[in-house]
């Protein structure tokens, strides 16, 4: 007579079980297909929200897969998250990029912007300091003594180039005011730094300050250029040496030509081009970067 009750309670609670153990191994499955992407907060966060939102949707519709954008504080942040598999492909910009690489075995640069192929740097002053436009590479002799900031320590537009320029004019970190530079974090701090007057002058990604222009956000009659630099390869998407194995065959390959196919007749793949700044996407190799690796291991950022 109590049998039956008990036999439905038991069977209840083994199916409850495999449910739950179902349950499980489904959301494990879900959890391994999905793409996960990352940036270098380069930029205030309120633009690289926007940018990859939309980014993530066009891509999980284009592949196929769930894309999950993962923001990170900070870039030694993006490039730890790298190495350590938690992020699948990242927005890095030239330096991280290659720390990212040599340190995850495999790893592939795939794309970069029309823009990438040919980056600048630019030194910005506050109209009230001393400090006038300088038409040649020795001039920038004139920055000793100034309080001068970069953006973040590991940004190759932000400090890595800019140092190195400097470096050649013979301006060493300790010939700055108080004997060290200021760090800002990124490029947009450091224009509004220099534009408050809280720093004489600075570098940014050339990039940045002309978008600040067209927003509005860059009081000309407080700051100015004073010098662009030569060019160099910059940004570029980095893929984990994996994706092939995680996805399907040819999925790193796929992934690269939806890049590349990225055009303004669509209006949500030109929404992304100009939140990248860009006309389009160009194929990219890990030997772009080697002159970055060079200068990288010259000032101590690369090992």
């Amino acid at each position: 007579m109590n049998q039956a009750p008990r036999l439905i309670k038991s069977t209840k609670i083994t199916i409850s079980l495999l449910s739950i153990f179902n349950l499980s191994n489904i959301t494990s499955l879900k959890a391994e297909e999905i793409l996960r992407i990352g940036a270098i907060p380069d930029q205030n966060p309120e633009h690289l929200n926007r940018l990859y939102k939309v980014l993530s949707s066009e891509l999980s519709e284009q592949l196929n897969v769930q894309v999950r954008y993962k923001p990170v504080t900070n870039y030694a942040a993006a490039v730890t998250a790298f190495r350590t598999g938690n992020l699948d492909l990242v927005w890095f910009g030239a330096l991280t990029g290659v720390q990212s690489r040599l340190q995850s075995k495999g790893s592939k640069v795939i794309a970069q912007r029309d823009i990438d192929k040919k980056f600048h740097s630019i030194f910005i002053a506050n109209k009230k300091s001393s400090i006038q436009k300088i038409n040649n590479i020795n001039d920038l002799k004139t920055l000793k003594g100034k309080r001068f900031t970069f953006g973040s320590e590991s940004s190759t537009s932000g400090r890595l180039m800019p140092q190195y320029f400097l470096n050649k004019a013979g301006v060493q970190l300790k010939d700055f005011k108080g004997a060290s530079p200021g760090f800002s974090g990124s490029h947009d701090s450091t224009l509004m730094l220099v534009q408050s007057g809280s720093y004489e002058a600075g570098a940014l990604s050339e990039e940045v300050w002309k978008r600040n222009i067209e927003r509005g956000r860059v009081d000309q009659s407080k700051v100015f250029v004073i010098w662009k630099t030569p060019s160099y390869h910059n940004y570029h998407w980095l893929a984990q040496g994996n994706l092939d194995k995680k996805f399907k065959k040819g999925f790193t390959k796929e992934l690269t030509n939806v890049f590349l196919r990225f055009n303004e007749k669509s209006k949500k793949q030109k929404q992304i081009l100009e939140l990248f700044g860009a006309k389009k996407f160009i194929i990219s190799k890990n030997e772009n970067y080697n002159k970055i690796e060079k200068v990288g291991r010259k000032i101590g950022k690369i090992k």
